[in-house]
């Protein structure tokens, strides 16, 4: 569903991407790890076509994201750090709006199965979204995946500054949408979800994929020590 080929992006003719090859099947978490400037964000950001590579292509479901912006973005949904509702809609008003954005257009009773497959609890459906915690938030970005149908998440340090249930409430929904063929792209700074969550751990160090394994492969201590190896 994802595939990155010789992925570069340069600026001024500085480098915050080399040549960086990967892909991520139906049904995929891959885990981007790194120091901040690593090229995380980067790489999430190419899948987007929110820049244009150097050189390289990215694809998702075999079409170049350059070449086919529309169409790719209709397979996806972006949940970033910091996810952008209205914060005086609901949040099943916002969903309403954002799932119309992309095409999709529900009654109430499909909009509320939405949020409350994504971990929304009932009563906080109808409640403004400037009163919702970030994990509250995030859920509502799940619910939109679930709307679109969405084939791809591309998922920019989701769990950051969320509290140890809600970051484990997060990563049993991606588990969840993991079953159901989902392809994910996860860039984050935590190593123990990357393990406990992703089937496939990149790292990377200067905008280079140094390190590329499953999860099985490797313990939690063996992948700080290697995480570590190549901070240093």
């Amino acid at each position: 569903m994802l595939k990155a080929t010789n992925l570069t992006k340069s600026y001024n003719g500085t480098a915050a991407l080399s040549n960086v090859s990967f892909q991520v099947n139906p049904g995929d978490i891959f885990c981007l790890l790194g120091a901040n400037g690593a090229g995380k964000t980067t790489t999430i950001n190419l899948f987007l076509n929110f820049i244009a590579p150097t050189s390289g292509q990215a694809f998702i479901a075999d079409k170049d994201v350059v070449q086919e912006p529309l169409e790719t973005k209709k397979l996806l949904t972006y949940i970033p750090e910091n996810l952008t509702l209205y914060p005086n809609l609901s949040g099943i008003e916002n969903l309403d709006y954002f799932a119309g954005l992309s095409g999709k257009k529900y009654v109430t009773e499909n909009l509320r199965s939405f949020l409350t497959d994504a971990g929304l609890k009932a009563d906080e459906h109808d409640k403004r979204v400037s009163a919702y915690s970030k994990g509250m938030r995030q859920k509502v970005g799940v619910a939109l995946a679930l709307a679109k149908d969405a084939k791809v998440l591309l998922l920019d340090e989701p769990t950051s500054g969320l509290d140890p249930k809600a970051s484990n409430e997060f990563s049993e929904l991606l588990t969840q949408l993991s079953k159901k063929g989902v392809a994910t792209l996860m860039a984050t700074h935590d190593l123990f979800r990357a393990k406990e969550t992703g089937t496939h751990i990149g790292i990377m160090k200067e905008g280079k994929l140094v390190e590329s394994l499953t999860t099985d492969q490797i313990n939690h201590t063996d992948l700080e020590k290697l995480y570590l190896k190549h901070m240093n």
